[in-house]
């Protein structure tokens, strides 16, 4: 494990439960003040959103943290990546989805009196980590806190991230929640 020295109280943006899961656990051990925060409105079918966001939940309250879901803001996702339904992974089509999320968390985090953001984004080995924080310094150009791009693929926690989701049973999906031309 690593330690973290993040401006607290801290609003983490979750993607998916087996992403998350290894943060989490990390950040509840060190007694790390944060909030879950659920705001993934690129994914699709619905149904999909649902299941995700019920397991981030669940994920959270069996290490008692707080969990917080945002709205489901799909039509306005599919209005900012019209036009790149053909980018591939890690394309520009990430860049705009990965801004969005992060701007309409700052403006959670300003409006509930959070110090500080960090991210999940980048913990897949599908997504580039870099462009998850350039993503993260445009969001927060104008914010009046700090975006925190924490690498927690380090640290081990990668390797404990592919045991908790086997112990914890949880759902994890076939792709990454993106599916433009669905």
């Amino acid at each position: 494990m690593f330690a973290v020295n993040l401006p607290e109280p801290m609003l983490l943006l979750s993607c998916c439960a087996p992403c998350s899961c290894a943060v989490i656990q990390h950040l509840a051990h060190i007694g790390l003040n944060f909030t879950v925060v659920f705001y993934n409105p690129n994914i699709r079918p619905f149904e999909e959103y649902e299941k995700r966001r019920l397991e981030n939940e669940r994920l959270c309250a069996a290490f008692d943290v707080p969990f917080v879901s945002l709205e489901y803001d799909h039509d306005r996702w599919c209005q900012l990546v019209t036009g790149l339904e053909d980018e591939p992974e890690r394309g520009r089509r990430c860049d705009v989805c990965f801004e969005m999320r992060l701007r309409r968390v700052a403006q959670y985090a300003e409006e509930n009196g959070f110090q500080s953001v960090s991210s999940v984004l980048g913990v897949s080995k599908y997504k580039d980590f870099e462009q998850v924080n350039r993503a993260g310094q445009r969001a927060f150009q104008k914010a009046d806190l700090s975006y925190m791009p924490v690498n927690w693929r380090k640290g081990g926690l990668e390797q404990i991230r592919q045991v908790l989701q086997k112990e914890l049973g949880l759902y994890a999906q076939k792709y990454c929640g993106c599916r433009p031309r669905d």
